[in-house]
């Protein structure tokens, strides 16, 4: 389906270059003389590469559907995420690279949206959040009310974070996992 630049949304999906590529970022900028542009930050779902591109606003792109379901999250090796359908009980492989940082913050057996085109699996969506139990991290020294101050926690994915000084060891935290930024306790 053909769309204006101008239309251009966080997440969508385009055919550009012949090649599939999800769009990371887009800014509408009218710079007052000429036509107003669409810089967009695109990312290629197949080699990772991102790239920085101004589409005039009134140019036609290509988005390109996709599909989008909820898999539990099985494991990861060295270069691959692996996932099941639970409807169907079929397996997919996710590369590595196509995922990104967020990997420190996928839980096995946590259940994630992947994304498919012709039923390969081409990315995934992160969540706004995860809750994540704090397993190593300095307990805080009284009388050290510093406002603000953070300290290193090490979670059960191993990802490290920072967090307030009085989250302790047994904790569960959300984290996003976009950014790697703390969120807050969680009672479970």
């Amino acid at each position: 389906m053909m769309i204006n630049a101008g239309n251009l949304k966080k997440g969508e999906f385009i055919r550009y270059q012949n090649e599939i590529w999800q769009v990371q970022k887009a800014d509408f900028y009218s710079p007052g003389k000429g036509s107003a542009l669409m810089k967009a930050r695109i990312k290629n779902v197949l080699s990772g590469k991102n790239v920085e591109y101004a589409f005039k606003s009134g140019e036609g792109i290509e988005t390109v559907e996709v599909q989008s379901i909820e898999m539990q999250y099985l494991y990861k090796d060295a270069e691959n995420l692996y996932f099941m359908n639970e409807q169907n009980y079929e397996q997919y492989t996710l590369l590595l690279s196509l995922v990104g940082d967020i990997v420190k913050f996928l839980k096995d057996g946590d259940k994630y949206y992947v994304y498919l085109y012709d039923d390969k699996p081409i990315s995934m969506r992160p969540p706004a959040s995860v809750k994540l139990k704090v397993v190593e991290t300095e307990d805080a020294v009284k009388g050290d009310t510093v406002s603000g101050a953070k300290k290193q926690a090490k979670l059960e994915t191993g990802a490290v974070v920072m967090v307030p000084l009085f989250v302790k060891v047994g904790e569960t935290v959300t984290v996003n996992p976009e950014t790697g930024e703390y969120g807050e306790r969680v009672k479970i």
